[in-house]
C-alpha cells in the first residue's frame, strides 16, 4: 500500500526525468480533472431532476463516495470503502428501511452520484491541493442539484476538510459540526502533512468552516490534541466521562444561528467490539447503540454527513464492520431526508 500511496510522485518523478514540457502535463492534468467533474455533474444533475420530478422531497441524501487512504497515517485501507459500503447497503439480508421509517429505495429519500476517482487522478500526478480542490468542487456539484445533500463515503478522515469546506462555502456561512471518533484528529500537522487524517479538523477550524465543533468518543488524544481543542473552541466529549456526558450528548440541539448541521462519524467511534474493521482499534468506545441515540435524537438541519475510517482490509466475520458502516449510512439519511 505505501507504494501505491507514492505512486502520483513517482509518476511526476518519470515525466520530469524524461523531459516532458510541464505544460503538456498539465493540460493532460486538466483533462482528467474536467472528465472527473464532469462525471460528478451529470450524474447529480440525472438524480436531482429525478428527485424533483417525484416531488416531495425537502432534502435528499446523495452518496458520493472519496475512496482515499493515503493521508492515513498507518494504513491506507479506508480508500477501498465506499464499494464495500455500498455492497452491504443493498446487500439483501435486511430490508431497506430505517429505524426511522424511512424508504432508502425511494430516490427521494437516497439516491447516488458515484465516486470521485481519486487514485485515477494521483495516476496522473494531480497533487494534494488540486485533490482537495476536486472533491470540494464535486460536493458543490451535488449541491447545487437541489434538494439533493451530500451524504460521503470515505475514505480516511482527511475527506472531511475539502467536504466541510465545500458545504460551508455553498451555503454561505460556517455550520455545526457533530464528530463522533476515538480521536480528535486536530494536529497542526502530522508527520510533515497538513492534509493528514489525523489533521482534518484542524483545517475546517482555521478555515472558519465551523462556528460550533463537538468531538464525542474520544479516547485517543495526546496534550497537543487537548491545546489544539482549546485554541478552537472545541467541545471535547472524552469516554472516561460518558456515563455523565450521556444525557447532554443524547439530547442535543445543533444548528441555530448557522447555516445547518455537519455530522462526521469515523468508524473507530464504536468500540471495537462493534467494529473491528478500522485501520487505528482503541478499545473503550461507545456502543453502536449510543450512536443511534445520538443520531436520532439529535434536533438539527442536517446539511451533509460523512463515514470514513472503515478499512476492509481489517474486517472480520464476514464484513460485520461493512454492515455497521452500511447501518450508519441508512441513519444518517433518515437524518437529512425530509
Amino acid at each position: 500500500m505505501a507504494n501505491v500511496g507514492k505512486r502520483a510522485i513517482h509518476y511526476l518523478h518519470k515525466l520530469s526525468a524524461a523531459n516532458i514540457p510541464i505544460d503538456l502535463i498539465e493540460k493532460g492534468q486538466n483533462r482528467v480533472i474536467d472528465a472527473s467533474l464532469t462525471l460528478i455533474r451529470e450524474r447529480a444533475k440525472l438524480k436531482g431532476e429525478l428527485v424533483r420530478a417525484l416531488g416531495g422531497a425537502v432534502a435528499s441524501s446523495s452518496l458520493l463516495g472519496i475512496p482515499l487512504g493515503h493521508n492515513s497515517s498507518f494504513l491506507q485501507g479506508p480508500a477501498f470503502a465506499p464499494p464495500r459500503i455500498r455492497e452491504a447497503i443493498w446487500d439483501g439480508s435486511t430490508n431497506s428501511t430505517t429505524e426511522e421509517g424511512k424508504e432508502l429505495e425511494d430516490p427521494r429519500v437516497l439516491t447516488d452520484v458515484g465516486d470521485v476517482p481519486v487514485q485515477e487522478l494521483r495516476d496522473c500526478g494531480i497533487n494534494d491541493d488540486k485533490l482537495m480542490n476536486i472533491i470540494s468542487e464535486s460536493v458543490k456539484l451535488v449541491m447545487e442539484e437541489d434538494p439533493l445533500r451530500p451524504l460521503v463515503l470515505g475514505g480516511d478522515h482527511s475527506i472531511s476538510y475539502p467536504v466541510v469546506r465545500a458545504v460551508s462555502e455553498k451555503l454561505g456561512g460556517p455550520v455545526d459540526i457533530l464528530h463522533l471518533d476515538a480521536h480528535p484528529d486536530i494536529y497542526h500537522s502530522f508527520e510533515g502533512n497538513k492534509y493528514s487524517h489525523a489533521s482534518s479538523f484542524a483545517r475546517i477550524m482555521e478555515g472558519g468552516y465551523a462556528r460550533r465543533l463537538l468531538q464525542v468518543g474520544i479516547r485517543s488524544i495526546t496534550s497537543e490534541g487537548r491545546e489544539q481543542g482549546k485554541k478552537f473552541g472545541v467541545e471535547q466529549y472524552e469516554m472516561r466521562t460518558f456515563s455523565k456526558d450521556r444525557s447532554f450528548l443524547e439530547n442535543l440541539k445543533l444548528g441555530e444561528g448557522v447555516k445547518g448541521v455537519y455530522i462526521s462519524v469515523d468508524v473507530d467511534c464504536l468500540d471495537p467490539a462493534f467494529a473491528p474493521g478500522v485501520s487505528h482499534i482503541e478499545p473503550g468506545g461507545l456502543s453502536f447503540r449510543d450512536v443511534l441515540n445520538i443520531l436520532h435524537n439529535l434536533q438539527a438541519d442536517v446539511v451533509g454527513a460523512d463515514v470514513v475510517e472503515f478499512n476492509p482490509q481489517r474486517d472480520t466475520v464476514d464484513g460485520m464492520t461493512a454492515m455497521v458502516a452500511a447501518k450508519l449510512v441508512r441513519e444518517l439519511t433518515a437524518k437529512i431526508s425530509k
